[in-house]
């Protein structure tokens, strides 16, 4: 774990916190194979590449109905109402979300512009396995789209060595209004879904987090379908004063750790005491911790950095953007006026990331490696599209004519410019 002041970070220090992004070139040869492999020969790519990876020999690719059905009576009947409840305040966040259908403004007399709303056709949920079963995911990916309005919704997930999926996986997709199911997963899965194969239809979009094959994937196939964002390893970033308790701090790092060997966790504050504290009870948690193998892994990875300022803390996460930001201080409304690079942010010392990767209502899906600076975290506009509107009267186009027509002419578009001649000389 690195331990310093941020004013004291060496350039390679900096650099292995800021350039985290997985190489995506070290895996890609192998990705490209696979995606090549399912393209060409379908179903049988993909029992192949479930054996090979999942260990898993599967017969049927989509989970039936019956699946389904028995997956929800083996699920204790507490786990369903509180997934009900995730699926409730998450429904309830992404219809804030919505959009107008259609709008229009008068841009001047007799000129109307405005904007149709349209959801997309169908849409991938790739909901990751492996180390864990991510129900919360199924939640996240397929609900917004759902309340966006697309008719078609999947969803892969990997199967165990058993061949079948995960009951509450199941449970979850069922409660979030899934239409299809795969038992699916890795590029294998990417795969399918953008180039389809004897059973899985393809889609438009593919949505949702995965490791760096996964992410690869997903990257490469985005000439032919698109994409939401690049969704790696999971990270947090603190940023907290001396009204800060560090026995919260270190919970939210640690909690943050388990999820992957390769999560980041990073604490910026002002405190001196805070950060030894936080330092030395993280420390003894991830002794104690079920996941204490892969916390003590990820946490070679972290670092806690004291700033000379809030000022100083706060430019330092606006530089790392990172995928999920907590702000611990005195005055938070006035950090995060001043933050433009973060996922989701958690204001407050009871507002652990945990709220929001489960049932705050917000969504879980998030860009990591910085790609804060660039992406929005999975919302209800990576589920719509939208088209322009123009209605103009004869008064209106006559009031566009000479700056359309001088502005086509200098152009050397002669067309357009008497598209618009035509119809002024032409008496109605």
């Amino acid at each position: 774990m690195l331990y310093k002041k941020i004013e004291d970070l060496t350039n390679n220090e900096l650099n292995n916190l800021m350039e985290r992004a997985s190489d995506l070139m070290t895996v890609r040869d192998a990705v490209e194979t696979i995606l090549a492999d399912v393209k060409k020969d379908g179903d049988s790519a993909l029992r192949y590449y479930t054996e090979k990876f999942d260990k898993a020999r599967i017969g049927a690719i989509e989970v039936t109905e019956d699946e389904i059905n028995e997956a929800m009576t083996k699920v204790d009947p507490s786990l369903l109402k509180h997934l009900d409840k995730a699926a409730s305040n998450i429904r309830k966040f992404h219809e804030a979300q919505l959009p107008r259908d259609k709008w229009f403004v008068e841009i001047s007399l007799g000129i109307k512009a405005g904007q149709k709303t349209v959801p997309l056709r169908s849409v991938g949920a790739y909901v990751p396995g492996g180390r864990a079963s991510y129900p919360s995911t199924a939640l996240m990916t397929i609900i917004p789209a759902k309340v966006a309005g697309v008719k078609d919704v999947a969803m892969c997930t990997p199967p165990g060595t058993d061949g079948k999926v995960n009951p509450l996986t199941l449970a979850a997709a069922k409660v979030a209004g899934a239409d299809r199911i795969y038992r699916l997963g890795g590029v294998q899965a990417v795969a399918a879904l953008a180039y389809g194969t004897e059973s899985v239809k393809p889609v438009d979009k593919i949505v949702g987090p995965g490791n760096v094959f996964v992410t690869t994937a997903k990257m490469l196939i985005r000439t032919h379908t698109e994409i939401d964002f690049p969704a790696g390893p999971s990270e947090i970033l603190i940023i907290a004063d001396e009204t800060a308790d560090p026995d919260f701090i270190a919970a939210d790092l640690l909690a943050q750790a388990e999820h992957d060997p390769n999560a980041i966790c990073v604490l910026t504050t002002t405190s001196e005491e805070i950060a030894a504290n936080t330092q030395q009870r993280l420390e003894e948690l991830a002794d104690t911790t079920p996941r204490s193998e892969i916390v003590k892994e990820a946490l070679q990875n972290a670092a806690i950095l004291i700033g000379n300022s809030l000022d100083e803390c706060i430019g330092f996460s606006n530089k790392f953007g990172p995928e999920h930001l907590e702000i611990v201080t005195a005055d938070d409304e006035a950090v995060l006026d001043r933050i433009d690079s973060a996922g989701s942010i958690f204001m407050g010392k009871y507002a652990p990331v945990s709220t929001g990767d489960y049932a705050s209502g917000t969504n879980h899906v998030l860009p990591t490696a910085g790609y804060t600076r660039l992406y929005s975290g999975l919302n209800i506009n990576h589920f719509l599209k939208y088209s322009t509107i123009q209605q103009l009267d004869r008064k209106g186009l006559q009031s566009l004519s000479d700056t359309i027509i001088t502005l086509a002419e200098e152009e050397g578009l002669y067309a357009h410019a008497d598209a618009v001649k035509l119809r002024l000389k032409k008496n109605e």
